[in-house]
Parts: C-alpha cells; structure tokens; sequence
C-alpha cells in the first residue's frame, strides 16, 4: 500500500484504492464476481498473487468479507457504485474509442459475454450460440444456455447450434460495451447472425450486454451505429 504522507481523506482512499487493478477488482466485486478463480479469470493480466494480496488489503479495510460464499462486497464497497461509474462515465465521454489491440482477449470477452446472457427469453429451452471470430488466438466458442445456466466452452459440447455469430473480436468488443448496436451493426455486415428464426428473434432481449453499455451509448455513438 502505497503512503502520500498527507492527511486527507483522498489521499487515505488511495492510499486503500490507488494500487493497480484495485479498482478493477472492486469493479467486479460490485458486478456479482465472488470467487478467487471467478476473479482471475476477469482479469488475465494480473497474477494472482497479486490478486490475492489486493484481496488481503481489501478485507483489512473492511470492503469485502471472506466466507464460505467467497468475497462478499461489504457496505464500505457497495458505496464505491456511484465512483466506480462515474469513471466509466467520464471515461465514455473522454477517453474511449477505438479498442487498442492489446485490450482485445477473446476469452475475457466471452467470459463478460457469459455473465450478461439472459436464457429467460429463450422461454426454457435449450439454446446453443456459436461464436466464430475472425481473429485472435482463440477463435471459437460456444455458449449453452439452459433455464438456470450458461455455460462457455472451449470445445465443441456436441448439441446442435441454433445460433452462429460470426464477426472480429474488435467489433465484437464494441458491440458487448455499446460503441456499436446490434442491430446495426448486423444491417452493416460487421456482425453475421444465423440460425433458427425464432432464436433470432429473441437473441437481443437476452444479450444484456456489458453494465457500462448504456453509459458509452448515451455518451458516445459510434458512427458505425447509426
């Protein structure tokens, strides 16, 4: 933990708050990440030795809790909300634009995809969704959305796909955080949807998209989406 040496209550939240990936891990925390491995997985560039020490420093200060559960967000976090997006807010409106192609993983964006998958829409049944990128260093995933679950995988499970999406991981990255919509971004041939009609149909109402979409498209509209 880093000291300033200044007393001021800034200083004392950075001093908590201001290491790298502190932030992010509260981000996720606040999202609904609870487990260690859960965590890590959000954030491939960090080891996790630091990850755990980050942890360590959290739960001293009194922002999460440890339990058999995992990593609970405490009341002292959940009051970090308006902060945390109000920087994605500020960072929408100032500092965001093209994705960079070091911020481009496919599996950190098909585990983000993963979590904000809604199988409600689907009306109980079991829907496959194939993911076929045009790049990146893994190209192919598969998503199997049960009523209560939505598995990612790696391999073929083997069931029959109702929905293939094919499209590059920088534009798919734009799509998930609300640079590009959907819809048009399938109108524009930068996105590929096919499968059974009635999948389709209700495929949008079950992406939620990423938390931070609604902020990036009410603060900056790509011209690819319009």
């Amino acid at each position: 933990m880093t000291r300033y040496g200044q007393y001021c209550p800034i200083t004392r939240s950075l001093e908590i708050l201001g290491d790298r990936w502190t932030l992010l891990i509260v981000r996720d925390l606040l999202l609904g990440a609870t487990h260690f491995n859960e965590l890590s997985r959000g954030l491939p560039g960090m080891s996790r030795a630091i990850l755990s020490k980050r942890l360590d420093l959290l739960e001293r200060h009194g922002l999460v809790s440890h339990a058999a559960e995992g990593y609970v967000p405490t009341a002292a976090c959940r009051d970090l909300h308006p902060i945390i997006f109000g920087l994605a807010e500020w960072g929408a409106r100032w500092a965001f634009g093209e994705p960079r192609t070091d911020e481009l993983d496919p599996t950190v964006l098909m585990w983000w995809i993963r979590s904000g998958i809604d199988p409600a829409p689907f009306g109980g049944r079991r829907v496959v969704l194939h993911v076929r990128l045009s790049e990146g260093r893994r190209r192919r995933f598969w998503f199997v959305i049960s009523p209560d679950d939505v598995s990612l995988c790696f391999t073929d499970p083997g069931h029959e796909v109702d929905i293939w999406l094919d499209s590059s991981l920088a534009t798919l990255y734009q799509v998930w955080e609300g640079r590009f919509e959907l819809r048009s971004a399938v109108r524009q041939g930068l996105v590929a949807l096919t499968g059974q009609r009635d999948v389709l149909l209700v495929l949008p109402e079950a992406l939620l998209f990423s938390p931070v979409a609604p902020i990036v498209r009410r603060t900056t509209l790509s011209p690819a989406a319009t």
